[in-house]
């Protein structure tokens, strides 16, 4: 069965109040930044300019915001056991400044060396990692999940490493 649609039944484009609608279910799911709601919004049969008088007045009234969404993207990727490196790039990948990004991951308080040690632990086990080898096969899970060098080293110290607490 041919599921796509045929080009004489394809719909006009959405009105502004339809397009709105449409915003609004999509915000009352979870946040969005103004990046992703364009983009989805986008995929409608929505004009750019109906698009971005939407998302506009939507931003005005305090109803979509990327301040909020990067605080809530960061604490939930934060919990998920990612670190600063991988939320910061996952964030500006959705189109949220710099300025914000930064202000999210600052409000989320958080000590990334002891994250980064608990991920390693609940990983690969309380132990020190027992080789070189080992230590580096953490190091890269460590850096997948998105934390620093530093952070990675104190995660993964062993006992014969130099301490330079």
């Amino acid at each position: 069965m041919n599921w796509q649609r045929k080009p004489e039944l394809a719909a006009e484009a959405l009105d502004e109040a339809s397009a709105r609608r449409l915003a609004m279910n999509l915000l009352a799911r979870r946040e969005h930044s103004r990046q992703e709601l364009s983009a989805k919004l986008g995929r409608r049969n929505i004009e750019p300019r109906t698009l971005e008088s939407v998302i506009d007045r939507l931003s005005a009234e305090g109803l979509q915001s990327d301040g909020r969404f990067a605080e809530s993207y960061s604490h939930s990727r934060m919990q998920r056991g990612q670190g600063p490196v991988r939320i910061r790039m996952e964030l500006g990948q959705r189109g949220v400044s710099a300025a914000l990004i930064e202000t999210a991951i600052v409000a989320l308080a958080v000590n990334w060396r002891d994250l980064a040690r608990d991920v390693r632990r609940r990983k690969f086990g309380s132990g020190a990692p027992g080789s070189y080898k080992e230590k580096a096969r953490q190091s890269r899970f460590l850096q997948h999940r998105g934390f620093s060098h530093e952070q990675i080293r104190a995660a993964t110290a062993m006992a014969d490493d130099p301490q330079d607490d």
